[in-house]
């Protein structure tokens, strides 16, 4: 196979710079089509997430019964690395997946859930409560979203689970002024 001869840059002068234009050398590579063949690829996104869009709420009720389950082995065995981890992933994985699925605001009842295990210095010191209202929150969230009323009580749901999160890691964390920063840092999860 020959090498096509190779083209000098083009080098334009002037009084205090000078300008230079490489060759084109892909343009052989580029074919012009007509718009009918055009390929949107966001179009061909956005089409397979709503094919999978009857599938979300199963999902999510997945990753509600993960999390609850996660729960489960804490109410009867205690924290430990694996439990902490386990509850930890099922709540970070549906703060990353809620809002892609529809459910914002059982991600940011999610969130808070993580901010808790994150930030909290003692595990044995939270109160068990606020461990089971995040989860009972995110499983609610998920099992009512069809009812459009429902979704101002979600967000407001979530976000009183923020702040009183937020009041017992300002609490236990008064003596870590590093953590108190990201603590007092506003939310990254999505919302309406």
């Amino acid at each position: 196979m020959a090498k096509d001869k190779v083209q000098a840059p083009k080098i334009e002068t002037f009084a205090d710079h000078h300008v230079i234009t490489p060759p084109n050398t892909l343009k052989h590579a580029v074919r012009r089509v007509i718009d009918r063949e055009l390929d949107d690829p966001v179009a061909r996104a956005e089409q397979a997430l709503a094919n999978l869009s009857g599938e979300f709420k199963t999902w999510m009720q997945a990753e509600c019964d993960r999390l609850a389950a996660a729960h489960a082995a804490i109410v009867k065995n205690g924290f430990s690395p694996q439990t902490r981890g386990e509850l930890f992933r099922a709540a970070h994985d549906i703060k990353g997946d809620a809002p892609t699925f529809g459910f914002p605001a059982a991600g940011a009842a999610a969130e808070s859930l993580c901010r808790i295990l994150d930030h909290a210095p003692d595990l044995d010191a939270i109160p068990a409560d606020l461990l089971q209202h995040h989860v009972d929150a995110v499983q609610a969230i998920v099992r009512e979203h069809n009812t459009i009323e429902k979704a101002g009580v979600a967000n407001e749901l979530s976000s009183r689970l923020r702040g009183i999160a937020d009041e017992f890691l300002k609490a236990v964390n008064q003596d870590r002024p590093d953590h108190l920063e990201a603590i007092l840092a506003p939310s990254i999860a999505p919302a309406e």
